[in-house]
């Protein structure tokens, strides 16, 4: 008998899980199928891999296939274990025991009732079945301009062009599903779908986090001291914001609905994050100011540090 490794033939290691194992399959089997493959031999492989996932799937046949052992080399010349017929066998195999030589695992397994008449080489396997089409992944960038207003983008997959709409408020990490638009399915199963993962290109000013933004905003010293009215960038235009007096460097002020769009409707917020500047250079009567201020003033930045 001749030995034959099944979890090699899936492409998967003897601990995997049930998904796995199943995955793997599915992704051999659209690859093989002989509706639509056009390898040389697409037709044994499809065998070959229906094969392995009948033996696999099913708890009791993966432990009557793993009780066998996993010292042979695929194609090398074996015999099950002695005790193997009386914990696995059914009683169909008992004219087996004396010369396996020419008996394929398959049809030992399938002689003694363990996989019943299917027939697990593949006669006639995959017939009816349908596929569905592999679900395809695309990587696209926007910049964050596109994200607010929404964009469309062609792509070209399996020599097919694809429009595809990215509404607006799309966020960094999001990913869109477009069904239908992945790899054909086989015998009539239903094509896969397309994800799309949105990433957002860096902005010069805007950090996205969801659909909220942030903007460095630099103030100078009396306007962080005295506060101010200023004007604010934002994706749809400047804005108007009250800085209240006494705000701190780092500190961050919120305008609502200033951000990213959101899908079931309004938007995100901006936050301005503040940063007091000092001026590099200053004129004689700005340093006279400065002086006059550091004598009248009895604000102590590092008081803490005397308590």
């Amino acid at each position: 008998m001749k030995y034959k490794d099944y979890y090699k033939v899936l492409g998967v290691e003897r601990g995997a899980g049930d998904e796995e194992i199943k995955k793997a399959y599915r992704k051999l089997a659209r690859k093989y199928h002989p509706d639509v493959s056009k390898e040389a031999n697409a037709k044994e492989k499809f065998q070959e891999v229906s094969e392995a996932y009948e033996t696999l799937r099913d708890k009791e046949k993966r432990a009557a296939y793993d009780s066998l052992g996993s010292d042979f080399r695929p194609g090398q010349d074996f015999r099950p274990p002695p005790d193997w017929f009386d914990r696995f066998g059914s009683g169909g195999a008992g004219g087996m025991r004396d010369d396996l030589r020419d008996v394929d695992l398959s049809d030992l397994f399938e002689s003694m009732g363990i996989f019943g008449r299917a027939g697990v080489r593949g006669r006639g396997a995959g017939r009816g079945m349908r596929f569905p089409g592999e679900d395809y992944k695309v990587t696209v960038r926007l910049d964050l301009e596109e994200a607010a207003r929404g964009t469309e983008r062609e792509l070209r997959l399996d020599g097919r062009s694809i429009r595809a709409r990215i509404p607006r408020g799309a966020t960094d990490g999001q990913r869109l599903r477009l069904a239908g638009k992945g790899g054909a399915g086989a015998s009539g199963g239903p094509p896969g779908d397309l994800y799309l993962h949105i990433v957002l290109e860096p902005h010069p000013l805007f950090r996205p986090s969801g659909h909220d933004l942030e903007i460095e905003i630099p103030l100078a010293p009396w306007e962080a001291a005295l506060g101010a009215q200023i004007e604010v960038p934002a994706l749809d235009g400047a804005v108007s914001m009250k800085v209240p007096p006494g705000v701190k460097g780092g500190q961050k002020l919120r305008l609502a609905g200033k951000g990213l769009p959101k899908p079931g409707g309004g938007a995100g917020d901006l936050y301005a994050a503040l940063n007091i500047v000092v001026p590099g250079a200053l004129s004689e009567r700005e340093r006279k100011l400065y002086e006059e201020l550091r004598a009248a003033s009895k604000f102590d930045p590092r008081s803490r540090f005397k308590r």
